[in-house]
């Protein structure tokens, strides 16, 4: 599989509110942000929509908006791939209680927050983008799943893509059968061709078999590992340390796509 090139990054959890910080905080140059953020402003939303949007939605635009604002992209051109292992599990479980004690009074804007695509659907319509746009979710591997479909969706159609990924902490009922802790979510455009933006290089390569997430390396992403998008965790660790002009030579990530297949990824600066 031919490689692809980064050309943005977006980045945002708690301790690490936006790609800036996460970058020097993941390098070792910074301390995680104390108190932590409770959640994003998305300024892509009226006051009103970002007060009552939910937290998936909250994270979902934040990082995208930063990672096609340092791309230099057109959001109204992009393709998209919106990635989640369990949607808005706040809003799944709140649904769950209401259908068991009071079924008729089910919020239609409760329920249309809760499927998987929300997020991208407020982006699109929020930049007003008529390109395609995919939701997945492939449980705990769902980023590598994610990073794989854009990727090749963006050799594919030979355009760039915007990848992103996001999920929050598990409550509820639902917290007992589905491990989610925190908010983090993730943001890159990938392009088929190398340009002055081109952060890093990306390539991927499938293989058969079976291997354990990597855990993350450093502290303050271990803190992080709780989220149920952490998979997403060690490539971007990989991207903080990245230095410009480096070769390909470091040894592969290799992430997981399912039980019986892995992607295998290098980055060059």
């Amino acid at each position: 599989m031919n490689p692809v090139h980064i050309e943005g990054i977006g980045f945002w959890a708690p301790s690490l509110p936006g790609w800036e910080h996460a970058r020097a905080v993941l390098r070792g140059e910074a301390a995680p942000q104390e108190p932590p953020a409770r959640r994003p402003a998305p300024q892509m939303l009226p006051p009103a929509e970002r007060r009552r949007a939910p937290d998936s939605v909250a994270l979902a635009l934040e990082v995208a908006a930063a990672a096609v604002a340092a791309s230099g992209r057109d959001a109204t051109t992009l393709p998209s791939v919106f990635v989640s292992a369990h949607g808005d599990l706040a809003i799944s479980d709140h649904l769950c209680a209401m259908l068991v004690n009071s079924p008729t009074l089910i919020s239609p804007t409760k329920f249309h927050n809760s499927v998987l695509n929300a997020a991208a659907g407020y982006w699109t319509m929020g930049v007003g983008c008529h390109a395609a746009s995919t939701a997945l979710t492939a449980f705990e591997h769902s980023f590598a799943n994610g990073l794989l479909a854009a990727a090749v969706q963006c050799l594919a159609d030979d355009r760039p893509v915007l990848l992103v990924g996001f999920d929050i902490a598990a409550v509820g009922a639902l917290a007992s059968v589905t491990r989610s802790e925190g908010l983090l979510a993730v943001a890159l455009v990938l392009s088929p061709e190398k340009s002055g933006r081109t952060i890093a290089t990306l390539g991927c390569t499938l293989q058969p078999g079976s291997a354990e997430r990597p855990a993350p390396a450093g502290e303050a992403a271990r803190a992080l590992g709780g989220n149920a998008l952490a998979d997403a965790l060690p490539l971007f660790e990989a991207l903080a340390r990245l230095a410009p002009g480096t070769p390909a030579t470091a040894p592969p990530l290799v992430l997981p796509l399912s039980p019986r297949q892995l992607l295998q990824i290098s980055l060059a600066g």
